[in-house]
């Protein structure tokens, strides 16, 4: 039998039944919908690794929320009072890696931009469609927060820029899969799927097939191509679909860039395929970001800065690119969007 799920929110249901014993539970985690498989497991085992792996999601989500009480908020707080602050190796350890993603960005994923983000209403469970003052946004941007204004001592953070305030939205869900993955391991499981909103990682297989992933047309509720992802691969999509509003006939989406203050506009959506490794999921929640902000002739420059090789991205004038390798890979079930395909290199 042979399914796919898009990358965002949307699962094929299957039963578990002797033949194809397929667990799927969900849930809701990080705002967005969490599906987690696991094939070829018992049910009862396969129903307590899940619940683990979701327990854990919730406990990264609460530890991280940037607009709630969490640790997250806590460093924001002692950022803006110029004070220092002892936090866990693990919160450590996320922030560190942070940074130097940032820095091979060359700052277009930048965290550290949570009151432009706050500015434009998206640090808000539901948000409206209100454009932030120009004033508001040329003095956000002035005081040019970044991350390597936070200097860690140990288990000891400080900032030396107060202005800094850190939104790690675009990191946790990838940092999550990752973390659900060791669980998959600790618990031996040969073949699981996780898929956390679009930012999906693969173990094993799904019976004899490969786990096959739906491409989200960032325009049609249907999936515009299909790729199978094998053991260890992670897949994700940055898209200006899944948070915005409109207004004034404008689309503005969650992903602001840093350099202007304003949501990137231009790209509807780009998807990164990343290759095994143990940060496979963070790349894949990372590395879409600065690709999307950039424009069109500096894509495949900052795809080979980001050391991405597999690239789809959808502009918003309907023009369509993929890297060689990602070309190979893509099983297109829109015909026409087939025909327009370019390369990106």
């Amino acid at each position: 039998m042979r399914y796919y799920i898009l990358l965002f929110a949307f699962f094929t249901q299957v039963s578990c039944t002797p033949l194809d014993p397929l667990y799927h539970s969900q849930s809701y985690v990080f705002g967005t919908l969490v599906d987690i498989s696991i094939y070829g497991e018992e049910e009862s085992e396969a129903q307590l690794m899940s619940s683990q792996i979701t327990r854990e999601f919730q406990n990264i989500h609460n530890r991280l929320h940037a607009w709630k009480p969490s640790e997250l908020n806590g460093i924001n707080k002692t950022f803006a009072d110029n004070r220092p602050k002892l936090i866990e190796p693990d919160i450590v350890q996320i922030i560190e890696d942070a940074t130097k993603l940032s820095i091979q960005s060359e700052g277009l994923f930048n965290p550290a931009i949570g009151k432009l983000i706050q500015a434009w209403g998206f640090q808000r469970d539901e948000f409206t469609a209100v454009l932030p003052d120009q004033l508001t946004l040329d003095a956000l941007l002035a005081e040019q927060p970044k991350m390597t204004d936070i200097v860690i001592n140990g288990h000891q953070i400080i900032s030396n820029n107060p202005h800094v305030k850190l939104d790690l939205g675009g990191y946790a869900k990838g940092y999550a899969l990752d973390a659900g993955m060791k669980i998959l391991r600790e618990f031996q499981v040969k073949h699981a799927l996780i898929n956390i909103g679009g930012n999906v990682i693969a173990l094993g297989k799904h019976g004899e097939n490969p786990w096959t992933i739906g491409i989200q047309h960032p325009r049609k509720p249907d999936a515009i191509a299909t790729i199978a992802l094998e053991s260890g691969w992670a897949i994700g999509t940055s898209g200006d679909y899944q948070r915005f509003f409109i207004h004034d006939g404008k689309r503005y989406c969650h992903i602001i860039d840093p350099r202007t203050g304003q949501p990137a506009q231009g790209t509807q959506s780009v998807t990164v395929l990343i290759p095994p490794s143990p940060n496979a999921g963070v790349l894949s929640d990372v590395a879409s970001k600065p690709i999307f902000i950039s424009a069109l002739d500096e894509k495949a420059a900052f795809a080979k800065k980001m050391d991405v090789s597999h690239v789809l991205v959808i502009q918003e004038d309907g023009q369509i690119l993929a890297t060689p390798s990602m070309q190979k890979r893509l099983q297109w079930l829109d015909q026409e969007a087939k025909q327009r395909v370019g390369t990106l290199q």
